[in-house]
C-alpha cells in the first residue's frame, strides 16, 4: 500500500515535468510564430501570459508588456509559481522525497536538467540561443519519461505518474489550440484566411504532432483538422481525448470504489467541427471549458487519495 504523501508527490512530480516541457513547447512555438507572421499582425507576447491566466501576478511584477518581459516572466521568474524554472525545482523536490518508489536514475537526470536549465536560462531569454535552450529542455523532459516508462513497474507510484502527466498534457494542448485561435481571432479576415497554415502547422509543431497529422489526416493543414485532430484522436498521445481515456485507465487501476473511479473518468464534452467551423469566440470559450473541467478532476483526484490537513 503506498502512503497518501508518496502518492501525491508522484502525481505533482509528473505534472510538473510536463508543465515544463510544455512551457518550453508553448514560448517556441510562439517563437517560431511570431517569426513566420509579417509585421502587420497584430499580436504579441503579452498573448502567451493571457493564454496562461497569469496576466494580474505579471502586473504586479512588469510594467511593459514587451517580449524579453513574458519570455522571462514565462521562463525564469521565481515569482511564477508555474514558470518553468519553477516547475524544474518542484520536480526535484518531488522525486528527491520519493527516490524510493523511483528509478535511481531518475534523481541524478532531475538535478543535471534543473542545473543545466538554471545555469543557461539567459540563453533562453534572449533571443539568440532560445531555440536549441528550449529543444533541450524539452528532451531532458523526454528522457526522464522515457526512463519512467521503460524502468517502472505498473504499480500504483506509475498510475499516479500518468494521472499527473495526462492531465497536464491535456491542459497543455487547448492552451496550445488557444494560443492558434487567438493568433489569427487578432489578424484581419484576409491575413487570417493567407496565414491559415503557417498558424496551424506551428500549433502542430508544437506539439510534435505534424507527421503525426499528416498520416492520420491526410489534408493541408487546416485550423478545424488541426482542432479536431488535437482533441479528438484517439491514437495520438498529446490529443485531449488520448489523455482523457489514459486518466480513467490509470484511475481504475488504483484503489478505490467503482464511484470514485468513475468521477475520474473525464468525457470530452461535443463540440461539432466540421471543415468550415470558425475557429472563433465560442471555440476559444470550449477550451476554457476545458481548462476548468480538468482543474475539476484535478480537485477528485485530490480528493479521493491525497490527504490534507
Amino acid at each position: 500500500m503506498m502512503l497518501s504523501r508518496v502518492a501525491e508527490r508522484m502525481y505533482w512530480a509528473a505534472r510538473y515535468l510536463e508543465r515544463v516541457e510544455n512551457t518550453a513547447r508553448l514560448v517556441s512555438v510562439y517563437d517560431n510564430l511570431l517569426f513566420d507572421l509579417p509585421r502587420s499582425v497584430n499580436i504579441g507576447w503579452f498573448n502567451l501570459v493571457v493564454i496562461n491566466s497569469s496576466t494580474d501576478l505579471f502586473h504586479e511584477r512588469y510594467r511593459v508588456q514587451d517580449e524579453r518581459n513574458v519570455v522571462k516572466f514565462t521562463l525564469a521568474d521565481d515569482t511564477n509559481p508555474s514558470s518553468m524554472l519553477s516547475s524544474l525545482l518542484l520536480v526535484r523536490e518531488n522525486i528527491r522525497t520519493a527516490r524510493d518508489v523511483l528509478p535511481s536514475e531518475a534523481w541524478e537526470l532531475v538535478n543535471e536538467l534543473q542545473l543545466f536549465a538554471s545555469h543557461n536560462i539567459q540563453q533562453g531569454i534572449n533571443r539568440n540561443g532560445r531555440h536549441a535552450f528550449l529543444n533541450e529542455i524539452i528532451e531532458g523532459c523526454q528522457g526522464i519519461n522515457g526512463l519512467f516508462g521503460s524502468n517502472m513497474s505498473r504499480d500504483a507510484a506509475w498510475h499516479f505518474l500518468r494521472l499527473g502527466c495526462n492531465l497536464e498534457r491535456a491542459d497543455m494542448t487547448t492552451r496550445l489550440l488557444d494560443a492558434g485561435a487567438a493568433a489569427l481571432l487578432l489578424s484581419s479576415e484576409t491575413e487570417a484566411a493567407n496565414l491559415d497554415q503557417i498558424v496551424w502547422g506551428n500549433v502542430l509543431r508544437s506539439a510534435s504532432a505534424y507527421m503525426a497529422y499528416r498520416r492520420t489526416v491526410r489534408t493541408a493543414v487546416s485550423g478545424a483538422e488541426v482542432a479536431r485532430f488535437l482533441l479528438q484522436d484517439e491514437q495520438f498521445p498529446r490529443s485531449v481525448q488520448f489523455c482523457l481515456g489514459q486518466i480513467g485507465s490509470a484511475a481504475d487501476r488504483l484503489p478505490g470504489s467503482s464511484q470514485q473511479h468513475q468521477a475520474i473518468r473525464p468525457s470530452l464534452p461535443a463540440y461539432g467541427i466540421e471543415e468550415d467551423t470558425p475557429l472563433d469566440e465560442d471555440f476559444r470559450d470550449y477550451l476554457n471549458d476545458l481548462q476548468l473541467m480538468l482543474a475539476e478532476v484535478h480537485h477528485r483526484i485530490s480528493g479521493n487519495w491525497f490527504l490534507h490537513d
